[in-house]
């Protein structure tokens, strides 16, 4: 699929990789601070801050960041990280530091196309890969490893995720879902469904139900008709509706009983599912695959830019994004990560079969447009709050 010229970056694939359990990289720590030092990824005077706030998404996707990246980092490095759940809001709240002149933050994580948004406004900092990178341990450069998922100047991708349905397999009746439409179905499936409170997702799954092809989603969507189909497709199921909007909110709603199927990311789910012991089950169907990752925001000062940049190059190697995914079922952005993936981390469990990006799991998916909705979010958004708000 592409949006102009541009093409929609295809997702690695982890299949194949069951009981391949991880292995020591060459690396050191030493190499590593050894590349920071030669990248020139060091204040004026030499120092870095000891202190750095990372803003992340919460819940067991952070848990995952704190175990594979934070943890590490914090011990080796006698820095203070402090965890900052605002990830939902952080092109609004990066604007408002920025108009006050007070950035707060050092790293945060948000999603491919908000990072487009961001560097666009020139709120993040542009990041060279072949040289604020680590290499991959065969000596590939970032900007190969990486691939056509760096889909922005200022983006540094770390994990492959999709937005999905879980159900409750208790009370969805003798005959499971197996269409995303099923959230549209209220007779099949009688009850509450829990969407999130924005439109993206909601516009492209409302158009394939309502009988738009695959491949013609955003074109439609990007006409005013196009965008009031969807509008009408969502009503026909709004007073069934619990809006969320942080990740959390769907597993809990589906382990009170409160909803019958609900979106959410499918690490949510697994920790639902695998972790919780819920009786969840996951939809696969037209999941939408994307990519989340790291910005730096721009604007920091030399010591704070200094640490954010030592850091990044440290959790974004190729042994640390495959360390991620022990924790959590969400797939490395780096090639060479992929061999790495092993079994959960406490669980025992291959994870490669949990991953989006498997086979069994992507007979249909569908493909997140960043470029669509870096140019048309701020419009579309505004549209669908009215509508909400009727």
């Amino acid at each position: 699929m592409t949006l102009g010229n541009k093409p929609v970056p295809q997702p690695l694939d982890y299949s194949g990789l069951s009981g391949r359990l991880p292995m020591k990289l060459t690396k050191t720590l030493l190499a590593t601070t050894a590349l920071t030092v030669a990248a020139g990824m060091v204040s004026a005077d030499g120092h870095m801050s000891s202190e750095m706030t990372i803003v992340s998404w919460g819940g067991a996707y952070s848990a995952s960041q704190k175990g594979a990246y934070h943890d590490p980092y914090a011990a080796a490095n006698g820095v203070t990280i402090i965890n900052d759940d605002s990830s939902a809001e952080a092109v609004a709240k990066l604007r408002a530091m920025s108009e006050a002149g007070n950035i707060t933050w050092d790293v945060v994580d948000v999603v491919a196309a908000d990072a487009m948004r961001l560097c666009d406004e020139g709120l993040a900092l542009e990041i060279d890969p072949d040289t604020m990178l680590a290499d991959a341990p065969d000596g590939t450069k970032a900007s190969e490893d990486f691939g056509d998922l760096l889909v922005s100047e200022c983006f540094i991708p770390q994990i492959v995720y999709s937005t999905t349905f879980g159900y409750r397999t208790d009370l969805v009746g003798s005959t499971a879902p197996t269409s995303v439409c099923a959230v549209f179905d209220t007779e099949t499936y009688p009850g509450k469904r829990s969407l999130e409170k924005r439109p993206i997702n909601n516009m492209e799954w409302a158009l394939l139900c309502d009988g738009v092809a695959k491949d013609a989603v955003y074109d439609v969507l990007a006409t005013e008709e196009g965008q009031q189909q969807a509008l009408d497709k969502l009503a026909t199921i709004k007073d069934d509706v619990i809006w969320w909007s942080a990740g959390a909110d769907t597993p809990q709603l589906l382990a009170d009983g409160e909803v019958i199927m609900g979106s959410t990311y499918n690490g949510r789910l697994f920790a639902a599912i695998e972790e919780q012991k819920q009786p969840i089950g996951m939809l696969w169907d037209a999941q939408v695959f994307d990519l989340d990752g790291w910005i730096i925001p721009a604007g920091l000062s030399p010591e704070r830019q200094a640490r954010a940049l030592d850091y990044i190059m440290f959790a974004t190697d190729t042994q640390r994004l495959a360390d991620q995914a022990q924790y959590i079922s969400y797939g490395p952005a780096r090639k060479s990560s992929a061999p790495l993936v092993g079994k959960h981390k406490t669980l025992g469990i291959d994870m490669a079969q949990h991953m989006p990006t498997d086979p069994n799991n992507a007979k249909n998916t569908f493909l997140y447009n960043y470029e669509f909705w870096a140019d048309y979010r701020d419009d579309i958004d505004a549209k669908f709050q009215t509508w909400l708000a009727k």
